[in-house]
């Protein structure tokens, strides 16, 4: 038995919604539900699995402007990201509307994130870092037994996040990635915000934003 995961690309900007499950207990979470819910929804009743959560990396609309749409249909618990991210829950109807997104109505999650906590998908631990710098408030979630980090739109294959958005901040954003990013496990599998999977070891010698 395993961790599995699923990465399904939504909404235009093709961000991925990853549908993480533990094989042995069927329980499973869908972190950054930015959109496409009735694609997520099949996807779910696909795999058999049973949602108890969804956990959010940061608060743009390609990762949080499905969040309020899934709730009609699953009863649980929003976890995440780190309360400084509140204002960008908060202007999700107006940035959605500007985008031609279907408009998300702002939300707060259950519960807000802080470094060191950790998240459960049935017998695996997240480790939870928070990695300001593309967003104020953005966490990853880091699990050590299974080798894979959540990374939102904190590190992508050879390159890092944005950080000309409102409150961004790029000496953040390399200081957290250098400091609580890079000194994982070289074998540790990333799970980008857009894009292909990366590892650490391979961000490490071929990221030019690190070096």
């Amino acid at each position: 038995m395993a961790l599995q995961f699923e990465i399904i690309a939504v909404t235009p900007f093709r961000q991925n919604c990853t549908l993480l499950w533990d094989d042995e207990s069927g329980d499973a979470v869908l972190t950054d539900v930015g959109g496409d819910v009735p694609h997520l929804l099949a996807e779910i009743e696909r795999r058999g699995v049973n949602l108890r959560g969804i956990w959010l990396t940061h608060g743009h609309l390609d990762h949080a402007g499905g969040v309020v749409e899934l709730l009609k249909h699953c009863d649980v618990p929003v976890i995440g990201p780190h309360r400084d991210d509140e204002f960008l829950l908060q202007s999700l109807p107006e940035v959605t509307a500007g985008y031609g997104f279907p408009v998300s109505p702002a939300f707060e999650p259950t519960r807000w994130l802080e470094e060191g906590e950790v998240l459960e998908v049935g017998a695996y631990r997240f480790d939870v870092l928070h990695i300001p710098g593309h967003t104020p408030g953005q966490v990853v979630f880091y699990c050590a037994e299974a080798d894979l980090l959540i990374a939102g739109d904190v590190l992508f294959y050879e390159t890092i996040g944005r950080t000309d958005f409102p409150r961004g901040n790029h000496e953040d954003l390399i200081t957290n990635i250098r400091s609580k990013l890079l000194v994982l496990p070289p074998q540790t599998r990333v799970i980008a915000g857009h894009g292909r999977m990366t590892t650490i070891g391979h961000e490490r010698e071929f990221n030019p934003f690190l070096q």
